[in-house]
């Protein structure tokens, strides 16, 4: 097992690698002149020379690139080009914020999408499997600011349980900003609950087929510890990969879902770096997302390992 782990490591190491190559290589190819941008269209000729060359614009791009890499992997992510505060506790804040909505996001769909997978297989072709696949899959095809506006006016405006707009003061506990998570979480959530129903249902199928379901089956052991203790083990193994790779449709959704609700989250930060070509802000944030996702995948082989002793991960 630890030889494995070290061997997702250094893959990891690779990718992560090649995202910053990506990532660098792009934001420096974006259109206009960064400092132009900063300083604005009135500014003189000397102040946008002296700006470029105070932040090493000047230079040639590998050498941009490699102050840039170790800088960051020391932890000076650099400061902010527009408002000159630094990066990092500006990217660490917003992080924060984008966890508790991805802590609740997750503890909405995952569980519930397992249950409804399991009760559509247990109902194979029957009424509540044919309502719990339409229902999932049609939220599946609704992108998420969609469902954001159909969720706003039933619970903020008919109902009047959940605020409309997600704004909570910087140092928030989670505690205090749960109320104001769970709208956003539903509408992402709903976007993902689909796929996990719907290949909880497809394992759980295939695993309920097996001989040795069957053998525990005439053995006489109840329904429930059929299910928990010999069929689910297996059956969520696909499920997990669904939710490993959805860790990048999740954080998609969670940033157009943090702009609706106007959520002080790390996706709203990247829009905001995004919108003024604020280069150091759009890096930083591009690589915490690339190592969010490779995380995600290196916890779904460990949980494979977890789940099915057979599996030797060496």
């Amino acid at each position: 097992m630890a030889t494995y782990i070290l061997r997702r490591f250094g893959s990891i190491l690779v990718i992560v690698f090649l995202a910053s190559l990506i990532i660098f290589s792009i934001t420096q190819f974006l259109p206009g002149d960064v400092a132009q941008l900063v300083l604005g269209q009135f500014a003189t000729e000397e102040a946008i020379a002296n700006l470029r060359e105070e932040y090493g614009l000047n230079n040639p791009f590998y050498i941009q690139y490699l102050d840039w890499a170790v800088n960051f992997v020391q932890g000076d992510w650099g400061n902010s080009l527009v408002s000159r505060m630094p990066v990092f506790p500006m990217v660490m804040s917003r992080l924060r914020n984008s966890a508790m909505l991805a802590v609740v996001v997750l503890m909405l769909y995952v569980p519930f999408g397992i249950l409804l997978g399991v009760l559509a297989a247990l109902k194979r072709d029957k009424w509540p499997d044919q309502i719990i696949t339409t229902i999932s899959m049609m939220f599946v095809a609704l992108p998420v600011f969609v469902s954001s506006l159909l969720l706003i006016p039933l619970f903020c405006h008919f109902l009047g349980w959940l605020p409309a707009n997600s704004s909570i003061l910087p140092d928030s506990t989670f505690g205090e900003a749960l109320p104001y998570l769970i709208l956003p979480a539903i509408a992402v959530a709903l976007n993902s609950l689909g796929y996990v129903a719907r290949m909880t249902r497809a394992g759980t199928i295939d695993v309920l087929r097996t001989d040795y379901v069957r053998a525990a089956y005439l053995k006489g052991l109840p329904r429930r510890q059929v299910l928990v203790r010999h069929a689910l083990r297996n059956a969520l193994l696909p499920t997990i990969t669904i939710i490993a790779m959805d860790a990048g449709m999740m954080i998609g959704g969670m940033l157009v879902a943090e702009v609706v609700f106007g959520y002080p989250g790390l996706g709203r930060l990247l829009l905001y770096g995004m919108q003024n070509q604020d280069l150091p802000l759009i890096q930083a944030c591009s690589m915490v997302a690339v190592a969010l996702l490779c995380l995600a995948n290196l916890i779904a082989d460990l949980l494979y390992g977890l789940l099915n002793p057979r599996i030797r991960v060496k």
